[in-house]
């Protein structure tokens, strides 16, 4: 199978681009996922425990959502963007693994961090977070409070603003990993942010 782009295009030259990396594994390069693996897996595991809160559980299923996409891979049509198509197989997770649990939208969640710019992209699982004592102390009491914030949203409407202000995601790209047309996803989206302007109010 012809690789059609470079090396090194589109990817910041951090090496082979997604679409390469994508060809090379689906034709059974066991390295070349793990380099996908490796490059997504902290945005991916950001994502799920910010919706979890629960850091042992959001590693186990940034592991799942993995395996199942190593196992759809050869149905994944290299014209899509893999990032999305990932975050929609971990999007699918998530819900099945809330819906086992019985998650429900208010009340049940613990106090975890909120930050993907503190997220290690290159870490197995583990935040990093280098700041002065009374830096930090500042830092935890504001993500407890947006954290409180969060958890009295929808499962929906959190996991709409974190998909669009935290991981930066185009309305487009919302809509087709939460599987919703973009006019829901707007509407999520306002709401989320007036109900979080109210509850963060100082």
């Amino acid at each position: 199978m012809a690789e059609v782009a470079s090396d090194s295009a589109g990817n910041g030259g951090d090496g082979p681009t997604d679409q390469v990396l994508v060809l090379r594994a689906q034709s059974g390069d066991y390295q070349a996922f793990d380099r996908l693996v490796t490059r997504h897996r902290g945005k991916i595991y950001a994502m799920i425990v910010n919706m979890i809160h629960n850091d042992a559980d959001a590693w186990d299923l940034a592991q799942d959502a993995f395996v199942k996409a190593w196992k759809a891979l050869p149905k994944f049509e290299n014209r899509a963007k893999f990032s999305t198509w990932l975050f929609r197989i971990s999007h699918n997770v998530v819900y099945d693994w809330m819906r086992k649990k019985k998650i429900k939208s208010e009340g049940e969640l613990d106090d975890h961090m909120l930050d993907s710019s503190k997220i290690d992209s290159t870490a197995r699982t583990a935040p990093k977070i280098p700041a002065r004592p009374d830096e930090q102390l500042a830092q935890n009491e504001r993500r407890e409070e947006i954290e409180n914030a969060l958890s009295q949203l929808s499962d929906e409407h959190r996991e709409t603003i974190l998909l669009r202000e935290v991981q930066g995601m185009e309305y487009t790209e919302v809509a087709d990993i939460m599987q919703c047309s973009k006019g829901t996803v707007m509407s999520r989206l306002f709401y989320a942010r007036k109900k979080l302007q109210t509850l963060l109010k100082p």
